[in-house]
């Protein structure tokens, strides 16, 4: 009796979302009728300013008129909704014309911990390609286990930590760290040393070393505390034919498009370079700038190439008989997802509410400020840094819009703590990836949330609180790790990278 009690009592993921859009609400009411503020210190035309912020109450006219005016607005401008219909797109047709069973199914004996690492690895580096890792990765991964008589929920949670935890690392830099040495840099020469360039390779050892130990001990974590939460499935059959012939025509298909892709983002080549936007002047940002074709088109490259190899195997197994079986199978992955559109709607909502207010810039510029004000230095300093960033990525999950409100006052104190801008830098990345890796204010959160509920066979309701109590002890642990790391590397005296170190 008292088990369906407490099930009653549960609060679903929507009801969730909407109770933190009214708390975000009634703390904007708050703040402002209570003139809490903060000031933001930015750096404009090489000198720095401060400006007053303010809490904009949403419970006024202006507040109203808002909510009602930009409901539709925000929810058409939400950029992950477009994006994972195509990944459902592109993962429907390599589901069902049988493609990824031919592709996953011979792993099936590998060791559960052998795959727990594998998965877990290919979320840290998978970093390289920022944040579509969680748009083509997580509807990827829950088919894989499918395949490999796993639990899809098990393999749903491996890779968005493995991406979320790892995101601050990788194998390689990535756009957002040109992004955030952008910032890093103007910080830097702004008060301190006119000298400083931010060089992207600075921290690569310590990414390379940190991204081995973290894929080590992240995955025994989840073998030793989630897996045992997850009880294997039972095999489901399918008619779905296995054909080598088959997989060898697809794998041909896709070396040619992977080919031509290449090409279309190497430049120098005659009518190669064309994905790339030339007026960058480093690689990644032609790759990944905010008007790079390449960016805007990796969704549909990645759809394009599903499409046909998807199509090819398809068509040579006999699993797809017709031009109207392929065209069912691309809606195939949309069964039972209306669920995702529907959080998706509440979570733009909730994420304009909070934008607008200016709440959650008023609570992380009065962080900055209080950790400004302390005389610590060393591994104190390094630790409440840490600290800081992570409470702010709950309220802020953006990591350039936080380090645009912090690099200003956090890079000129730490390097009179006699700690490089580089390695500020990493705490950095690193501090955040843990954050939201805990937030329900992060987008792919709430992607990752509607996918456990597509993949639940269970009785048990997927929540929000319930999800996040389940992999707390993990994200606390390797926060730890992440602490153990930083600090050793930091007494060491360690280059970070090329030309890269923890101090001055």
């Amino acid at each position: 009796m008292k088990k369906k009690n407490k099930k009653k009592f549960m609060l679903g993921p929507v009801i969730t979302i909407i109770l933190l859009t009214f708390i975000i609400m009634f703390l904007s009411s708050l703040f402002s009728i209570l003139g809490i503020q903060g000031h933001r210190t930015a750096i404009v035309n090489g000198t720095l300013e401060s400006s007053l912020v303010t809490v904009k109450n949403i419970f006024t006219v202006e507040g109203i008129k808002y909510i009602f005016g930009n409901i539709v607005i925000n929810f058409r401008s939400f950029e992950p909704l477009v994006l994972i219909i195509m990944s459902f797109i592109a993962v429907g047709i390599g589901d069902s014309s049988g493609l990824f069973k031919a592709i996953f199914s011979p792993f099936k004996k590998l060791n559960a911990t052998v795959t727990t690492f594998l998965v877990f690895l290919l979320g840290i580096i998978s970093s390289i390609i920022g944040e579509y890792s969680y748009i083509i990765l997580i509807p990827l991964v829950s088919v894989m286990y499918k395949y490999l008589g796993k639990n899809q929920m098990l393999g749903v949670l491996t890779i968005f930590l493995g991406i979320t935890l790892g995101y601050g690392t990788g194998i390689y830099y990535n756009f957002n760290a040109y992004q955030l040495g952008q910032l890093t840099q103007a910080a830097a020469t702004i008060d301190v040393d006119k000298n400083y360039q931010f060089q992207l390779l600075s921290n690569i050892y310590i990414m390379l070393a940190s991204t081995v130990i973290l894929a080590f001990v992240g995955s025994l974590l989840i073998h030793k505390f989630l897996e045992p939460k997850f009880k294997k499935p039972m095999e489901e059959d399918d008619d779905l034919i296995v054909s080598k012939k088959a997989l060898i025509s697809s794998h041909f298909v896709f070396i040619i498009m992977l080919a031509i892709v290449i090409y279309m983002i190497i430049p120098g080549f005659p009518g190669s370079g064309l994905l790339l936007d030339n007026s960058k002047d480093t690689y990644i940002a032609k790759l990944f700038s905010e008007t790079a074709p390449f960016r805007d088109g990796i969704m549909f490259i990645f759809l394009i190439i599903a499409m046909l190899c998807g199509g090819i195997y398809g068509y040579f197994s006999g699993n797809v008989k017709n031009t109207h079986e392929y065209s069912f199978d691309l809606s195939k992955s949309f069964d039972n997802i209306g669920y995702v559109f529907v959080l998706m709607f509440f979570t733009s909502v909730m994420t304009g509410v909070l934008e607008w207010t200016n709440l959650g810039e008023v609570i992380a510029t009065n962080i900055i400020e209080v950790l400004s004000s302390f005389q610590f230095s060393g591994i104190p300093l390094i630790i409440s840094f840490m600290v800081a960033i992570i409470f702010m990525s709950i309220l802020i999950p953006s990591n350039v819009t936080k380090w645009s409100l912090a690099s200003p006052i956090i890079i000129p104190l730490f390097m009179r703590a006699n700690i490089t801008p580089d390695f500020t830098q990493f705490i950095f990345k690193v501090s955040d990836g843990i954050g939201k890796a805990m937030t329900p204010l992060f987008i792919y959160f709430i992607v990752m949330i509607a996918f456990l509920q597509k993949d639940n066979k269970t009785s048990e309701e997927v929540t929000i609180f319930g999800t996040m109590k389940i992999m707390m002890p993990i994200i606390l642990m390797v926060a730890g790790l992440w602490v153990l790391i930083i600090i050793c590397w930091y007494m060491a005296g360690l280059p970070l990278g090329i030309s890269g170190y923890a101090t001055l």
